[in-house]
Order: C-alpha cells, then sequence, then structure tokens
C-alpha cells in the first residue's frame, strides 16, 4: 500500500489522513524548505501531497518517486475539504499507483505521466 507524506499546507488532524499509511510534514520538521522535503520523500519512497505548486512544477521535470498529489481547489472550510477529499480519495489511490501526479480540481481530476 501506497504511503503518503502530507505537507504542511494541509490539515495536520484530518481523519482521513490518519494511520501508519500517512505521515505529515509536522511529525518531521514544519521547517523544512521544499527541497528537504522532496528528499525526504524520495529516499523513503512517499507520495507527496500537497497544495503547493512547486512540487508539482518539480515532478513534471523528474521521475518518481516521490509521486505528487496536487490539491488545487482553493480555500474551502475544512469540513467541506474533507467531505469532498473523502469521496474521491479511493480513487486517487488507484490513479497515483501508476501516474506520477495527479492534480485535484474542484470539478476534475487531472493525472499526468506513467509512473
Amino acid at each position: 500500500m501506497a504511503h503518503f507524506l502530507i505537507d504542511a499546507n494541509l490539515p495536520y488532524h484530518f481523519s482521513l489522513w490518519r494511520g501508519d499509511n500517512y505521515l505529515h510534514v509536522f511529525d518531521l520538521n514544519d521547517e523544512w524548505p521544499d527541497s528537504q522535503i522532496w528528499n525526504y520523500a524520495k529516499e523513503h519512497d512517499l507520495i507527496i501531497v500537497t497544495k503547493d505548486a512547486d512540487f508539482s512544477d518539480r515532478i513534471i521535470l523528474s521521475e518518481p518517486p516521490p509521486r505528487v498529489i496536487h490539491i488545487r481547489i482553493g480555500n474551502m472550510k475544512i469540513r467541506d475539504l474533507h467531505i469532498f477529499l473523502h469521496r474521491i480519495w479511493p480513487n486517487i489511490c488507484n490513479l497515483i499507483a501508476t501516474h506520477k501526479l495527479i492534480r485535484i480540481y474542484p470539478d476534475y481530476i487531472e493525472y499526468i505521466g506513467p509512473g
């Protein structure tokens, strides 16, 4: 099963991302720059889940690991974000297994490159 590294720009206390398969940047060092987060994810074969376009841009020019799930839904209440992601998360997990980048928009999911 995939293992995910949740970026600091996403909620720490989020029931969808609890369990052994999820690690939050706050559990490591919330002051790490993007490059250190990238390297850690690469070394541990983790999938970065983020709202930060820098990771999305970087994977376009790279090969996994890591893989990237880029959430591009704008500002949303935590409750609405949870409902939205909970509904699509199984599909996202299936897609990230075979693609290097998944971009999540409010009305569609974009997946890029075999991974």
